[in-house]
């Protein structure tokens, strides 16, 4: 399966597949499935679901997975929307000292899953086209938790 790619310098955007639909249709009910917005904050005992931090008043609170490194990678959503990702994920493009944690306008409004940890100069350098082939996950494969039904591709 083939996304089209997106960059802007300040993000690398991909996911949407082909078809009507904006996201990923679910075929056991052919409605676009949506994912919650998830955040862990440090000190928390579970994630916070369905708000940001900012509507939640928790400005200072800091994510367990905060943008603060160049391939931080999360959830593309609607920006009005907070529960509304599907299948699109973006890479971060910007370096630490111009994202702190706490001081940036991405922390706790979006879903943050994992970081680029080899060949990040290849992100910087990606551009419409260019194709993604593989990514893996190094750590926290025992987090996922698989859908109960089979995609066929």
């Amino acid at each position: 399966m083939m996304f089209d790619l997106a960059a802007d310098g300040f993000v690398v955007q991909t996911g949407d597949p082909e078809g009507p639909a904006e996201g990923f249709v679910d075929p056991s009910t052919e409605k676009v499935r949506k994912i919650p917005l998830e955040i862990m904050v440090d000190g928390d005992k579970s994630p916070v679901y369905g708000a940001t931090l900012e509507e939640l008043g928790r400005y200072k609170a800091r994510t367990k997975l905060p943008f603060n490194a160049f391939g931080t990678i999360a959830m593309a959503r609607d920006e009005f929307d907070d529960d509304s990702a599907s299948s699109q994920i973006f890479w971060l493009l910007k370096e630490s000292e111009l994202t702190p944690s706490d001081a940036n306008i991405l922390d706790g409004r979006y879903t943050v899953f994992g970081y680029v940890t080899e060949n990040q100069d290849y992100l910087a350098d990606l551009k419409v086209g260019d194709l993604i082939e593989s990514a893996q996950v190094v750590s926290g494969i025992d987090n996922l938790v698989n859908p109960s039904y089979k995609i066929t591709v």
